[in-house]
């Protein structure tokens, strides 16, 4: 979820390439062997970050196998290589702030090719705490307008009811915000009051966005982002960007 941003509204309607899917699955295998090493063991009802990344695998309906291998990972049962959580923080064209999250078996050099992919498209990578005072680390859970039944009015309330820190109207779809720590419990009382959840994840979300309102500018952004997310390496990319509409139009083109 790219800072959550409009522009990502159009990836997410593109059809996923079969390798695509296969560094999806590679990004969340990774997420869940550092879920073990990091979030108190294999067990995902007593590792709430666990069982998240496990509830994100099985969204993108990844084997069970494939599951099962990188818990092992984890705990140690197969050999793997030895993973450092990283965040990287930089600028790319038009003063969009970028945040990445990284896991990676080597730093030195994940840092020189995530450094080359800035330079090389008008953008730069910055220290630690360039942009991250900009961001919040949240819970966000989206959930599409037609999928709401209820008043949405009343839907609001009964999110904030329920414990949500604030719910935003995002023209297709209503966010709902949650702490780091309520964020589980929310997103499954939502799905058993029978609301269907689009997306749901841990985020950094930008307290202020960036309009971008120049065709050529929000193209080399996204173009920029688009390296970065396919990067072996690269877990999750945030930003700052929000486009105007006519804009918007133009990219989905």
């Amino acid at each position: 979820m790219a800072g959550h941003s409009k522009w990502a509204n159009i990836k997410h309607k593109k059809a996923k390439s079969d390798e695509k899917r296969g560094k999806e699955f590679t990004k969340v295998a990774k997420e869940i062997t550092i879920a073990v090493r990091t979030g108190g063991g294999g067990d995902p009802e007593a590792n709430s970050k666990l069982k998240l990344a496990i509830q994100k695998a099985k969204a993108i309906n990844m084997p069970n196998d494939n599951i099962t291998r990188a818990i092992k990972k984890g705990t140690g049962e197969l050999d793997s290589d030895v993973l450092e959580e990283i965040v990287y923080e930089g600028y790319a064209p038009g003063g969009v702030a970028v945040m990445l999250e990284i896991a990676t078996d080597n730093r030195n050099r994940t840092a020189s090719e995530i450094r080359h992919y800035f330079s090389k498209n008008n953008g730069n990578l910055g220290e630690t705490g360039c942009v991250a005072w900009m961001f919040n680390r949240v819970g966000l859970i989206s959930i599409a307008r037609e999928n709401i039944t209820m008043d949405e009015e009343e839907f609001m309330l009964k999110a904030l009811e329920i414990g949500a820190e604030d719910v935003r109207d995002e023209e297709e779809q209503f966010d709902v915000i949650t702490s780091v720590d309520t964020f589980l419990e929310i997103k499954e009382a939502l799905e058993q009051d029978g609301f269907t959840i689009d997306e749901a994840d841990v985020v950094m979300l930008p307290e202020n966005m960036v309009e971008i309102d120049d065709v050529d500018v929000a193209a080399r952004i996204i173009k920029l982002i688009d390296l970065l997310e396919d990067h072996d390496d690269v877990q999750n990319v945030y930003t700052n960007m929000t486009v105007t509409d006519e804009v918007m139009e133009k990219l989905a083109t």
